[in-house]
């Protein structure tokens, strides 16, 4: 009988950690489970961009560098998906060849309505719609390395959080 106390206090208390669980924790994955989208902490206040995230190819252990830059009129969730870029002082050309995708990521509710990303220290999204990621990593240079061999569907779910 304690074993079993014991086990439900875990388990309501690991549905309630994910329950809230903050955007910049929050760990996704795509519907046949190739890839994952880990967020973390941007780590300043002043930094141009609003989100950091690390998108691992799976099958190849590939990992994706992503950032989200917030833009305005109208608000949306601007987000790009590099691969190998050089760091330092780069040229937009530089930036260009080492993009894989870049878009507008979006969170749905369990209606259908798309949404914003939450801010960093806000309750996490469920869902998330990377518009057009998959047939831009399906023609990226991923691809032709070998590094993605499945492209994902865009929409990613949250199946975890970081500690």
């Amino acid at each position: 009988m304690r074993t079993a106390l014991v086990f439900l206090g875990l388990v309501a208390a690991t549905a309630a950690s994910a329950a809230e669980c903050r955007q910049d924790r929050a760990i996704y994955a795509d519907r046949d489970g190739g890839y994952e989208l880990t967020f973390e902490p941007v780590g300043s206040s002043a930094a141009a961009t609003s989100h950091h995230f690390k998108l691992k190819v799976l099958s190849s252990k590939t990992v994706l560098d992503g950032i989200v830059m917030p833009g305005d009129d109208p608000v949306r969730s601007n987000g790009m998906v590099m691969h190998n870029c050089p760091e330092g002082d780069v040229t937009g050309e530089e930036i260009a060849a080492c993009t894989v995708w870049e878009g507008v990521i979006y969170v749905l509710d369990g209606a259908g309505d798309a949404a914003v990303l939450p801010e960093e220290g806000a309750k996490a999204a469920e869902t998330l719609l990377l518009a057009g990621f998959g047939p831009s990593l399906r023609y990226s240079t991923l691809w032709d390395e070998g590094k993605a061999k499945v492209a994902p569907w865009d929409v990613f779910k949250r199946k975890g959080c970081a500690a």
